[in-house]
């Protein structure tokens, strides 16, 4: 089934990864009219102008939002990489919560048949992933004694509860685990910005023994996921977002290696550091998103490939 056709979809933190490739996806279709909504305006129309953007389309910043209607709104706001995420510290709570208030305001002013759907974290389940997810998975928080590593999943898991205790509220909470594409910002600090950095710069890369495990969910895989949210009708549920395979660390770095002549080197005295919580198996087998039509297309080195590509052949 494919959506309804001339929808109002307005996305809101619209210069974020995600939202980027949601945009280059549905400006791809041409069959929604498109509200885009984010702090800094040039940037967005740079990016618009760099996909070459032939979708109507208006661009505002977040004050204007409640000026339109929609018949979907995607929340991508978020700080959305580790460093941003350090930075912010306590204020996550804030940011969270203001962007999160000003949709749920406009869905209780008289438009409660719109769908919200909010781009929320694997981080939900906490900071203890030594082993992958699934759907009977409990978050554990030591209430006592709350970590900085902590706070994002937390406000995660804070905006999920509220949005299921508004039951007769069309809104569905997509936890994303791992995401990889040409719109990612190269200075991000993740393993495959790095590993971009590196090729580049023909540098060396330095990698602990730790054989993690990711699970990217390719950019189409999620857009096709979205549809699926829009096809739906009174809907009030949150699903953990997968590809067809995972990843393991080793199995990227060889990729790159034989693919871009990457060099990388073990060292067994690096002590990782996440400012979110240690995530060696980093992944859900909660299949949960079956039960809306959601058949992932591609494994994740598929979505390292293509993406990949775009960026180095730049």
């Amino acid at each position: 089934m494919r959506d309804m056709p001339n929808q109002k979809i307005a996305i809101l933190g619209a210069t974020s990864h995600i939202a980027k490739g949601l945009i280059y996806n549905f400006d791809k279709e041409k069959r929604h009219n498109l509200f885009l909504f984010a702090r800094n305006l040039k940037k967005l129309r740079n990016f618009l102008k760099q996909i070459n953007c032939k979708s109507s389309s208006k661009i505002n910043t977040f004050e204007k939002f409640a000026n339109y209607n929609y018949d979907v709104i995607i929340n991508c706001v978020g700080l959305g990489t580790p460093k941003k995420v350090k930075k912010a510290n306590g204020n996550i709570f804030k940011l969270t919560e203001k962007f999160d208030n000003i949709i749920l305001n406009y869905l209780t002013n008289d438009n409660n048949k719109t769908l919200y759907i909010n781009i929320s974290s694997g981080a939900v389940y906490g900071t203890d992933f030594t082993k992958p997810v699934n759907y009977s998975t409990f978050s554990k928080w030591n209430v006592n004694n709350i970590k900085e590593s902590e706070y994002y999943g937390i406000t995660k898991l804070y905006s999920e509860a509220k949005h299921r205790s508004l039951e007769h509220l069309n809104i569905v909470d997509l936890r994303v685990f791992s995401y990889f594409s040409r719109f990612i910002e190269l200075d991000s600090g993740y393993l495959l910005t790095d590993i971009i950095a590196c090729i580049r710069n023909k540098k060396k890369i330095i990698t602990s023994n730790e054989n993690i495990t990711r699970d990217f969910v390719h950019p189409k895989d999620l857009f096709e996921l979205i549809r699926k949210c829009m096809n739906k009708k009174n809907i009030n549920d949150a699903f953990d977002v997968y590809s067809k395979k995972v990843i393991t660390k080793f199995e990227i770095l060889n990729f790159f290696k034989k693919n871009y002549n990457l060099e990388y080197e073990i060292d067994n005295n690096i002590n990782v550091y996440s400012i979110t919580g240690k995530k060696s198996e980093y992944y859900s087998r909660s299949k949960k998103a079956q039960k809306l039509g959601y058949l992932p297309k591609f494994v994740s080195v598929e979505s390292i490939i293509t993406e990949s590509k775009e960026i180095l052949n730049k």
